[in-house]
């Protein structure tokens, strides 16, 4: 096996009051998580699609008419969205929501205003940018297949995929545990042989063995990632990656 050196990052779960409890069944969800593909509307790196990263959809109300847009940017309008109803959010950017709900004459699609809705949380705009500056983080991380202290299980997998070892602990208090990631390289052995016949030498397969090329630790505590711990040429500077937990809001 060939050596290395490792550094050992070890952090706290940053206090931030939110209560994460992470299930056998969503254990095996994370553990199973895999990149989604993603369609050619979905494939926006500045845009968070909620159905990724929220089990249950926002609803928001419609408290005014407002023009319904087919791009982020506002530049081709759809048709417009009637008031007095409630729209589910499928998409946001930090400036506009894309929503489905009724239009003035069909159902209708597309990127409207924050100004046209309201919800039963009253910072509901500060809330989802928020949000989604974080989920941004988290989908560059996910994109780079790297990990960074305050992400979920979930986000784990879908950036490293399953992990090669687990260890986990309950405990009255919650659940802890230990992924690993290691990555092998594969190296061919030889040995040199003699034909009887010709007397030349020649090389022959004798067998194949696997050596550790890197490998990733990351250590959870009710499903949110408290430390991380990575091989030396695994780095990528040795900068800490950190992100916030995720965010729970009333919505």
């Amino acid at each position: 096996m060939i050596s290395f050196s490792e550094k050992t990052i070890i952090l706290p779960l940053m206090k931030t009051g939110i209560a994460v409890v992470l299930s056998a069944a969503a254990l095996m969800t994370a553990l199973s998580a895999e990149p989604k593909r993603k369609s050619l509307l979905d494939s926006d790196p500045d845009v968070v699609y909620l159905a990724d990263s929220l089990d249950k959809p926002i609803e928001l109300t419609v408290v005014k008419e407002a023009p319904v847009f087919s791009d982020k940017e506002g530049r081709v309008r759809l048709g417009t969205l009637k008031a007095n109803q409630t729209v589910k959010l499928e998409a946001i950017t930090d400036k506009i929501y894309r929503v489905r709900g009724q239009g003035t004459r069909d159902g209708i699609a597309g990127w409207v205003a924050p100004w046209a809705f309201s919800s039963k949380d009253p910072q509901f705009v500060a809330h989802l940018k928020e949000y989604y500056t974080r989920q941004i983080e988290v989908q560059k991380l996910i994109a780079a297949k790297q990990v960074a202290v305050g992400m979920t299980l979930e986000e784990v997998g879908k950036s490293l995929g399953k992990p090669t070892k687990t260890t986990v602990r309950k405990t009255e208090k919650g659940q802890s545990g230990r992924w690993e990631f290691i990555e092998y390289d594969e190296v061919k052995h030889y040995i040199t042989r003699i034909d009887p016949v010709s007397g030349i030498a020649y090389r022959q397969f004798s067998h194949m063995t696997q050596t550790e090329k890197n490998r990733t630790a990351v250590e959870f505590e009710d499903g949110i990632v408290s430390a991380v711990e990575e091989s030396e040429d695994n780095q990528g500077g040795g900068n800490v990656r950190i992100v916030v937990p995720p965010l729970i809001f009333g919505w």
